[in-house]
């Protein structure tokens, strides 16, 4: 059974705020961990680090990491592939 709380309790989130660990994103993206990782270091999403080693992404990059997905699993786009038609859509 689900609990009811009044509306002001409710929480906002920016879609810029780095909410989700990289476990989390890697499930909900279907993109395995090692995959997030070396898009981070190839620059096309990059997660805010809290820490020295955690990853923290905003619902903002998620998306665009549903997208990647996309462009990964249904065209058949390789990283360096999607990393030119980020930067084309981009411009």
């Amino acid at each position: 059974m689900d609990e009811v709380f009044p509306d002001h309790f409710e929480v906002d989130i920016a879609p810029e705020d780095p909410v989700y660990i990289i476990g989390i994103v890697s499930e909900l993206v279907g993109i395995p961990i090692w995959t997030l990782r070396k898009l981070d270091e190839m620059g096309i999403v990059k997660p805010k680090r809290i820490g020295n080693k955690t990853r923290c992404y905003s619902m903002k990059q998620v998306k665009k990491l549903k997208y990647v997905c996309f462009l990964m699993e249904e065209k058949q786009v390789n990283l360096n592939g999607i990393k030119i038609i980020l930067e084309m859509e981009r411009e």
